[in-house]
């Protein structure tokens, strides 16, 4: 009883540590998103251990909208997110994370000229999935929902985005 309980246990073991899968120490590149979110982003990834990482996105938005209000937005915001990895099989890993940011959100009317800019912050989550193929490249697909801000960029302080992004790891 004792030989196959010992088994068990190792067997359970081997199990665990087959699953576990380093991730890249760093890794950087773009994400482009938008749905209401924000847009294009420089991305950075930094591994803190086999299983956690930090990324951290830097983000732009330019927008015209030509109608009765004609106007021009003019944003950007830097999101730090801490995440936790866990492999699926091979390559394929999800994540999921939580974190924040801040931001600056501008908007420029063409009737009278007028200038509103704001500043804020706001709180952030993140989900997805990713493959990490055999080559120092990496490709994910994330859904990140955000709240927060003042009224300024997000309609009733809520955005949130679907991405699709692309890092080259070192």
């Amino acid at each position: 009883m004792k030989k196959i309980l010992i088994s068990a246990i190792m067997l359970i073991g081997l199990t665990f540590t087959a699953q576990a899968q380093k991730i890249s120490e760093n890794a950087l590149g773009l994400r482009f998103g938008d749905s209401g979110g924000f847009g294009g982003e420089v991305s950075y990834q930094r591994a803190l251990s086999s299983n956690n990482r930090l990324e951290l996105d830097l983000g732009w938005r330019n927008r015209n909208n030509y109608n009765k209000n004609s106007y021009d937005d003019k944003a950007i915001k830097l999101t730090g997110l801490y995440q936790w990895v866990w492999n699926i099989d091979g390559g394929f890993n999800w994540y999921a994370g939580i974190g924040g940011g801040v931001g600056s959100y501008g908007r420029n009317y063409y009737d009278n000229r007028v200038y509103d800019n704001t500043i804020y912050a706001f709180a952030a989550g993140d989900i997805g999935i990713e493959y990490n193929f055999d080559i120092p490249l990496l490709i994910s697909l994330d859904f990140r929902p955000e709240i927060g801000g003042s009224g300024g960029y997000y309609d009733n302080n809520y955005g949130s985005d679907i991405a699709l992004a692309v890092r080259f790891q070192f």
